[in-house]
């Protein structure tokens, strides 16, 4: 690729950047599959040319299918879904004719290794595991529920079991929501939602931290994921979080910045916590935040940079929260609907 005159991307080293003449052509490659775009059809039929004496190459046309990834276009948008791969998997698993369920979590549970319960066959409970974690690429409803029971691979219980077992049945109810991403003007404006529940495991006492990126108002990238350290405050689990957010916020204005399209607005970071706000824009704090001090400067310096904005925003706007706990089903399906979550296939 390099030496076909294009650029490789520093911030994502599969992807592929040529800019010639006011247009530009992007490749991203994985192992042996490979996408292109771009709006120079010229090009893009010489990169295909220049690749098929490289290597034995198949062309597939317009995307419609990629590493188990469904694309459909529409009037309003691109949609991926991953239908075909969540059908087979309530098959394979004889689940086709279970009870459907409103959430894959049941509100307010939470797990800890125990006793008196009895083991299940781990080989079955670390399988089923992944083949979930494969849909979590158009399922971000999926990422806190599977986050939590990915927890208990090496010793999985009963409880545990039945915890996917529940998952399976969400499934059920909509196998083919994904998401949309519908055109918009301001194509730059990034958009990160952090969010954290604080001391949330009960094996360990760690937190457990959530962000939600958005880039011209569509989902890109979410995250849902136990902290590594145990935080003596709300306040400071809820600062590692942001920090966490930051930096996806900054990695993807790498990317557009690579594409062509820098972001002329500074990333909005919405958190809910007052403490971890004020944190960020007051260095003279104590016991607070000393556990926390190379996140603090490392905030503090993009905020004095003006590469970042924390704007306020309510508990009950914030999107986050279905990737740090288990919430009512209402709740739940109100968040989903604000994250552009949908099902194409669902009849009208």
């Amino acid at each position: 690729m390099v030496l076909f005159g294009y650029n490789q991307s520093s911030s994502d080293n599969t992807l592929f950047i040529k800019k010639w003449q006011g247009k530009i052509t992007a490749l991203i490659v994985y192992v042996d599959d490979m996408v292109v775009t771009g709006n120079g059809e010229e090009e893009r039929e010489a990169l295909q040319k220049y690749l098929s004496r490289e290597f034995e190459m198949k062309d597939l046309g317009a995307l419609k299918y990629f590493l188990g990834i469904e694309v459909s276009r529409s009037k309003g948008g691109i949609f991926l879904s991953q239908r075909k791969y969540a059908l087979d998997l309530l098959h394979e698993t004889g689940m086709t004719a279970c009870q459907p369920i409103d959430t894959p979590i049941e509100e307010g549970l939470k797990f800890c290794i125990t006793s008196d319960q009895v083991p299940v066959d781990k080989g079955r409970y670390q399988r089923l595991i992944g083949r979930l974690m494969y849909l979590s690429h158009t399922r971000p409803d999926l990422a806190y529920a599977l986050s939590v029971v990915s927890q208990f691979m090496h010793n999985p219980e009963e409880q545990h079991m039945k915890a996917i077992m529940r998952i399976l049945r969400y499934l059920k109810t909509n196998p083919g929501k994904g998401i949309l991403f519908s055109k918009n003007e301001d194509y730059s404006n990034i958009e990160v939602y952090t969010d954290t529940d604080w001391a949330g495991s009960l094996s360990d006492r760690c937190s457990t931290s959530g962000y939600f990126t958005f880039v011209g108002g569509n989902l890109v990238t979410w995250r849902s994921k136990k902290q590594h350290v145990v935080a003596r405050s709300s306040a400071e689990a809820e600062y590692l979080g942001m920090a966490l957010g930051v930096c996806e916020g900054l990695w993807i204005s790498f990317i557009l910045n690579d594409l062509g399209y820098p972001s002329q607005q500074p990333i909005q970071l919405y958190c809910d916590n007052k403490a971890a706000r004020d944190i960020a824009h007051n260095l003279v704090q104590h016991d607070r935040t000393k556990h926390v001090e190379v996140d603090r400067f490392f905030i503090k310096e993009k905020l004095d940079e003006k590469i970042l904005e924390l704007p306020k925003i309510r508990s009950e706007d914030q999107l986050a929260d279905i990737l740090t706990k288990a919430i009512s089903s209402r709740a739940f399906t109100k968040f989903l609907d604000k994250l552009g979550m949908q099902d194409i296939y669902t009849p009208a």
